[in-house]
């Protein structure tokens, strides 16, 4: 299997310097044969970088951009130079089928706003959403976590899509039949948290299709108390910024005090492929990498702090979700999912008219 992929040269924290790197370390990594790439952003600057990434110059073409999409560039701004620009141009190039997937480790609020406009929803979606497969303390390992940051301020439509979505995705990636789906909350009991999220909460209740647990709370996602953990992109971008904050700092308290004393120091060295395990599997750059859930075609977004390791798993997740027809599959699930629910509310409104004639006919004459 050959496709190509088109690659934000320009985002992220480190622009070219990351991303040429990185994007050389997946091709390395990965098995697929014919695989190419479409680079988009100032050619001078990627020209240089590629010298020292020559697997990657062998199989890439260089899209010279007058417009560069920064941090600090406004969605609407990215949206009025559409095409134009380096983001633009390489999302244009999924739309018209000249690559199979996007990536970009720049503006998350430009990328998504373009992605949204050239790429698309999926039948029944109003928002995409980000996710993020997480680890866990729990016996499978992972959960799915979303939004990230896409949608600041959420209907509880949205989280209802959001939590369809989530369950669509964990089926697809963990090859289960009915992931659990628990909403974010400041509490598990049924009478906590705002209106938004309780009407939610009643929706996805009544999805008899849906295996929805009920409200989580934050230390539930890390226990993988529930394969999916649905939230608006406020809250879940705060949730994850803590989470790796919490995972820098438990290891700094851990190098100060191993370093500390000579007992520390042994006790390191005998304890250190405990230690190196632990490292790898906390080490965000290792989950990098978020597709945009909910679009008609692949838009993974790298996190723009990372680095060439980080960003060469962000590749390596559009390559798997190619090679997996991700969004072929992804819309099967909605879909079912979807006509199960309305199939669900034509019985309840039938019971209702049920109901609602059969005290008629048993209403006393009036006197």
């Amino acid at each position: 299997m050959s496709f190509t992929l088109a690659i934000d040269a320009m985002g992220g924290d480190l622009g070219v310097s990351m991303v040429i790197p990185g994007t050389e370390l997946a091709l390395k990594k990965t098995q697929v044969k014919g695989l190419r790439f479409l680079l988009y952003g100032d050619a001078p600057s990627i020209q240089s970088a590629l010298e020292t990434a020559p697997l990657l110059k062998a199989c890439s073409e260089v899209i010279h951009t007058d417009i560069i999409v920064t941090n600090y560039t406004k969605p609407a701004v990215a949206v009025r130079n559409g095409r134009k620009s380096n983001l633009g141009m390489a999302i244009d190039a999924v739309r018209d089928g000249r690559a199979h997937a996007v990536i970009s480790a720049g503006n998350t609020g430009a990328y998504m706003a373009l992605s949204k406009v050239l790429l698309k929803t999926l039948d029944g979606i109003n928002r995409p959403a980000i996710p993020a497969i997480l680890p866990t303390t729990s016996s499978h390992g992972r959960t799915i976590v979303l939004d990230l940051g896409a949608n600041i301020e959420c209907s509880p439509l949205n989280l209802v899509q959001f939590a369809l979505m989530g369950e669509a995705f964990a089926a697809k990636i963990f090859n289960i039949d009915r992931p659990t789906v628990g909403l974010l909350n400041v509490g598990s009991e049924e009478l906590k948290g705002h209106a938004g999220v309780q009407e939610a909460f009643q929706l996805l209740r009544d999805m008899s299709n849906l295996n929805f647990h009920g409200f989580v709370e934050g230390d539930d996602i890390m226990a993988g108390t529930t394969d999916v953990v649905v939230t608006d992109g406020f809250t879940g971008n705060i949730a994850l910024k803590s989470i790796e904050g919490t995972t820098r700092f438990v290891r700094h308290i851990l190098q100060t005090c191993m370093s500390s004393s000579w007992r520390g120091k042994l006790g390191y060295l005998i304890a250190k492929p405990a230690f190196d395990r632990v490292k790898q599997i906390s080490d965000a750059r290792y989950y990098n990498g978020a597709v945009f859930l909910g679009l008609r075609h692949i838009a993974v977004k790298s996190h723009g702090g990372t680095d060439a390791i980080g960003f060469a798993n962000a590749v390596g997740v559009a390559i798997n979700m190619v090679k997996s027809n991700f969004i072929e599959s992804v819309q099967a699930r909605l879909t079912l999912l979807q006509t199960q629910q309305e199939q669900l509310k034509i019985d309840q409104a039938a019971r209702a008219e049920s109901v609602d004639v059969l005290s008629t006919k048993e209403s006393p004459e009036p006197i």
